[in-house]
């Protein structure tokens, strides 16, 4: 293990700007979420990343994601995650939850293919990466409920 606890290839190829054809294709599960905000509940398709490899990926190396989409950062206890836009084009609002579904902290507008750590500065459960300005035109805050199957148990 390495950086972030990444195994070293994987770091090398991350950090080596190799288009993401050339490297293995990383599959992610689909599912569906709900934010509920003071201004109602707001759905989305999400995929899922939950095993290291997925983590590590995410959304790098895309041009594009529908404005009902996202990517759901799955871990298995509670720890202060860390995040980076390294390799990812979409500029993103990351929204930290714990294990029950509470919105801790949000990190809006992402740089894409920035370096700098963004971090949920608390133990967390889970991130969710939407498109950039969700948050804000939906008017999500911390407090807010994420609802999903992994998340609410």
């Amino acid at each position: 293990m390495n950086f972030y606890g990444l195994p070293t290839l994987l770091v090398i190829l991350m950090l080596s700007g190799v288009p993401a054809a050339a490297q293995n294709d990383v599959r992610f599960e689909r599912s569906s979420l709900e934010i509920e905000t003071a201004n109602g509940v707001h759905e989305f398709d999400v995929e899922l990343a939950i095993s290291s490899e997925q983590r590590a990926r995410g959304l790098m190396f895309r041009h594009e994601m529908a404005p009902d989409a996202g990517m759901l950062f799955l871990y298995r206890s509670d720890r202060v995650l860390n995040m980076w836009m390294a390799n990812t084009n979409l500029p993103l609002d990351m929204l930290f939850i714990e294990a029950g579904g509470r919105i801790i902290r949000i990190q809006e507008n992402t740089i894409p293919l920035s370096r700098t750590t963004i971090s949920s500065r608390k133990r967390a459960r889970a991130v969710l990466e939407l498109n950039a300005g969700t948050v804000r035109r939906l008017g999500i805050k911390p407090g807010d409920r994420v609802i999903h199957e992994r998340l609410n148990k």
